[in-house]
């Protein structure tokens, strides 16, 4: 009798495996500052600074004890403090910035409000390139108005509806007060007040300084 023959073993075509589409690349989010306007925004400020700084007199002639004397009346004094605020107006802007620093330094909380704040404006406003896609969060996109607007606000409410506020406009008082009487009690007379003023024309320091270092912006 013949042998069976083994049963056939049913076969399948596997088809080649189609070729799986790579995963299209993540888009990685666009920071918002743009590098090179930060390094010259940063440019911008410390020049502002030494520019600033360079008009400033020498310490020891506004320390010169030997020159203070009682006013001998407030006619005196106003006449004093003019003079004395025209010749040591980096200094004595120097020492109401110390106040100010000092103050900030000693309330830890304040300093942070108030570093978060400045980061915010930076990061939003005056480092932002021109060429930015709008701000988009929490589902919405903000124009660039509304973005200012809400800068302002939230300025606005660190300043006068904080500690903030109150612990800035005490030092900032503090340091006019001092500036004050040491313009009230120093003589003037060995001062050159007839020098050229090295602030004529440029307008208010402070704003100048300012639109130095923002480049114009704010």
């Amino acid at each position: 009798m013949a042998a069976a023959s083994p049963p056939l073993l049913p076969t399948t075509v596997v088809p080649p495996a189609a070729a799986t589409p790579s995963p299209s690349p993540v888009p990685t989010a666009v920071s918002s500052t743009d590098p090179a306007a930060a390094r010259a925004f940063l440019s911008r400020l410390l020049e502002s600074t030494r520019r600033a700084l360079s008009g400033a007199r020498p310490w020891a002639e506004l320390a010169d004890r030997s020159a203070l004397s009682r006013p001998e009346s407030l006619a005196d004094a106003t006449s004093r403090l003019r003079k004395n605020l025209t010749y040591f107006r980096v200094n004595y802007a120097a020492v109401v910035a110390l106040s100010l620093a000092a103050a900030l330094l000693a309330h830890p909380f304040s300093l942070a409000a108030l570093l978060a704040l400045v980061a915010a404006w930076c990061l939003l406003y005056i480092l932002r390139p021109a060429d930015a896609p709008p701000l988009s969060a929490f589902g919405r996109t903000f124009s660039d108005k509304e973005v200012l607007g809400g800068l302002i606000a939230s300025s606005a409410f660190v300043v006068f509806l904080t500690s903030v506020g109150s612990l800035i406009f005490s030092a900032l008082a503090l340091g006019a007060a001092v500036v004050c009487a040491h313009g009230a009690f120093r003589v003037p007379e060995d001062l050159f007040l007839d020098e050229p003023d090295q602030g004529a024309g440029s307008g208010n320091p402070l704003l100048s300084f300012i639109a130095g270092a923002t480049g114009g912006r704010v």
